[in-house]
């Protein structure tokens, strides 16, 4: 039987685990618990209706949280020529071109995005085994692989964040810290919920949306109303 702290007991007794919570009323409450020795993530947790082995079932997509992630973005940029100049004006972490793919091929993967420009993607395949698995694998899809790198790289910045299906038909997505306002919070939290229901499957009938909780580090989660 898994032994819980007493931080997170004390965080239990906040709520009601048989109630579910509109989302202005849980984020009241996340709010109040006891958080961590660190400036806790609030996160989403929604379970969809969908089948995973289904293609044409896949959930994926970007978006710009109003109040951003509260989590500083490391920028790699695969790139060559004047765009390098360009990204690192833009204020990219990481930049260039071959030497940069080797770099990444030999284990370093201190960053959180990738940005490529398409003449970089062939070089890029051969990292896909490393990139794939850790979701940062750029792509057209989501503004990743584009030419004009300054603004995939501002809109990053700002707080623009891809939210991907698993294997379990899930999306786990951070929409601030604990140290955010309520109203930021809850703003950020909205947008995500608008964004995900925007990509809704055509093939998918009935509720979209099986289960939704929010939760912060380290802390019990709460049942939304969906």
């Amino acid at each position: 039987m898994r032994v819980r702290s007493k931080r997170y007991r004390e965080a239990e007794k906040q709520f009601d685990r048989n109630k579910v919570y509109d989302l202005k009323e849980a984020i009241a409450i996340i709010k109040k618990m006891m958080p961590p020795k660190f400036d806790s993530s609030v996160d989403l947790h929604f379970h969809l209706n969908v089948d995973p082995k289904k293609s044409d079932q896949m959930v994926r997509g970007t978006m710009v949280l109003p109040y951003g992630t509260g989590k500083k973005i490391r920028i790699a940029v695969f790139c060559k020529g004047e765009h390098e100049r360009l990204a690192r004006d833009a204020g990219a972490d990481y930049v260039g071109g071959t030497e940069l793919v080797d770099k990444v091929a030999n284990g370093f993967l201190d960053f959180d995005c990738v940005i490529a420009t398409p003449e970089m993607m062939k070089e890029l395949s051969r990292l896909g085994k490393i990139l794939g698995p850790r979701g940062l694998m750029p792509s057209p899809k989501t503004g990743t692989v584009t030419q004009d790198i300054v603004k995939a790289i501002e809109e990053t910045k700002k707080g623009k964040i891809e939210f991907r299906m698993d294997k379990q038909g899930d999306i786990h997505l951070s929409v601030g810290k604990v140290s955010f306002s309520e109203d930021q919070l809850y703003e950020n939290a909205l947008r995500v919920i608008e964004a995900i229901n925007e990509n809704k499957p055509q093939s998918v009938k009935g509720k979209f949306i099986k289960s939704l909780f929010i939760s912060s580090t380290m802390n019990p989660g709460l049942r939304l109303v969906i």
